[in-house]
């Protein structure tokens, strides 16, 4: 089964890609820019907001790597031609990832608080984290769901239908925000931060039921569970849990930055909220081309087409490195819009205006290491991607971080070990992929 690798091809899975993985850092973003203008409390609404979503997110990153698990075997087995023979496997793997979820779930209800007051959240700031993260937290395994579904229609070539589902909750969760959080006069009281939890979490539901009905409708992938397990079943599992510890790795650096800005006060948490949402908003923009990369390089791996992929992964890194100017650009453009956009207290936008442009010159490095991540994800090669994780956290984030904090650099410090951490993981994928692949490829 051939794949052309062209502008086309790449494009049809990336546009859609990128539109559908904007769709959870949307919500946040949506949260952070609404709960960021609230009459009274902003400040705090926002730091809880900025806590409670990085948190938040370490779960669903870590427990939510079975999408790309499935969607690298599933291409695999398309491009070999063989994809009968896994059809039984998604609902496998999502059955047993979904249940952990709910263990995992439950286990954290009962001790919120003393997982934020980790978070230096206290007082006022750690009340709200509570309020917010109990409404939040039911949308959880809502995501999962919603998101091995996404990799089924990843590994089948499919990301249209993703795209569809993430424009309805996106557009869902805003116009929820808005009415939930201000309220309606007369009609619907102003819930203020737990509006925000609410919107987002029936934004969730309504996706998670919207990619049951897709799947069921528009696929012959059945979510049945049937025995016996599928013989890839054991192989989905590894590729998880080598994605389990790489997805703690990175946790641990996104914790430690949002635990440091904490501590420096709450101007410094609010501004770091607004400056880490953008990151992963342009870190998902760009994952479009990462996405073309998971799909179409499993495919091609299982066909045996290794001139294919050495020419598809020239071209993502091409055209993500395009996107990222464009991004840089627009950043540049509109450097203090964007910043009021999330908050009107000007000691936040101080604080994020001075690390703001960090955030947008390291946007090409964060290209590079993306494109390969979702490349490396669709070729199976886990194992690597868990050990460049490890190296980069415990190796450059974390030594950069301590240092810089000692040598007094405060707010710097963090946003500078972010730029060591990508630096390391984008150079790291691209030798490993230079390396492997080039012996194999004819006249590369």
């Amino acid at each position: 089964m051939s794949t052309q690798v062209n502008f086309r091809t790449i494009n049809q899975l990336a546009i859609p890609a990128t539109i559908s993985g904007i769709a959870e850092p949307l919500l946040s973003i949506t949260d952070t820019a609404i709960v960021g203008n609230i009459p009274a409390d902003s400040l705090e609404s926002l730091a809880a907001a900025g806590i409670v979503g990085s948190f938040l997110s370490m779960l669903i990153w870590v427990l939510g790597q079975t999408r790309s698990s499935i969607s690298a075997i599933i291409s695999q087995y398309l491009g070999a031609g063989r994809l009968e023979e896994v059809k039984q496997l998604p609902a496998q793997a999502i059955f047993f990832n979904i249940l952990l979820s709910v263990v995992v779930l439950v286990s954290t209800v009962f001790v919120i608080e003393e997982i934020f007051t980790l978070f230096n959240a206290t007082g006022k700031i750690l009340h709200y984290c509570v309020s917010y993260y109990s409404i939040r937290v039911w949308g959880f395994p809502l995501t999962l769901f919603t998101f091995a579904i996404f990799g089924i229609f990843r590994g089948l070539q499919n990301t249209f239908y993703p795209m569809v589902i993430a424009i309805i909750g996106a557009v869902l969760n805003i116009g929820l925000d808005f009415l939930l959080v201000y309220g309606v006069e007369g009609w619907i009281p102003a819930l203020y931060l737990e509006g925000a939890a609410w919107a987002s979490l029936i934004s969730q539901a309504i996706m998670a039921l919207l990619a049951f009905v897709l799947l069921m409708k528009k696929t012959e992938i059945s979510m049945k569970l049937v025995f016996p397990l599928n013989k890839e079943l054991k192989r989905v599992i590894f590729m998880s849990l080598n994605l389990f510890v790489r997805a703690i790795a990175l946790n641990v650096a996104l914790i430690l930055a949002v635990r440091e800005a904490t501590a420096l006060g709450d101007r410094f948490i609010g501004a770091h909220t607004i400056a880490i949402n953008l990151w992963l908003f342009a870190a998902f923009f760009i994952d479009g081309f990462a996405a073309a990369g998971n799909s179409m390089g499993g495919k091609l791996l299982g066909a045996g087409d290794y001139n294919g992929l050495w020419k598809l992964a020239k071209k993502i890194v091409l055209y993500g490195m395009v996107v990222s100017l464009i991004l840089m650009l627009f950043g540049f453009l509109f450097y203090h819009p964007i910043g009021q956009l999330f908050s009107n207290d000007t000691l936040v936008l101080d604080t994020f205006y001075g690390i703001f442009y960090i955030v947008i010159l390291g946007l090409p490095m964060n290209t590079l290491a993306f494109v390969f991540d979702g490349l490396f994800k669709g070729l199976g090669e886990m194992k690597y991607l868990r050990n460049v994780l490890l190296t980069a956290t415990f190796l450059g984030f974390v030594p950069c971080l301590y240092i810089g904090k000692f040598l007094g650099w405060g707010f710097y410090a963090i946003w500078v070990a972010f730029v060591i951490w990508m630096l390391i993981r984008g150079f790291a994928l691209l030798w490993k992929f230079d390396r492997k692949f080039r012996p194999l490829v004819q006249n590369p």
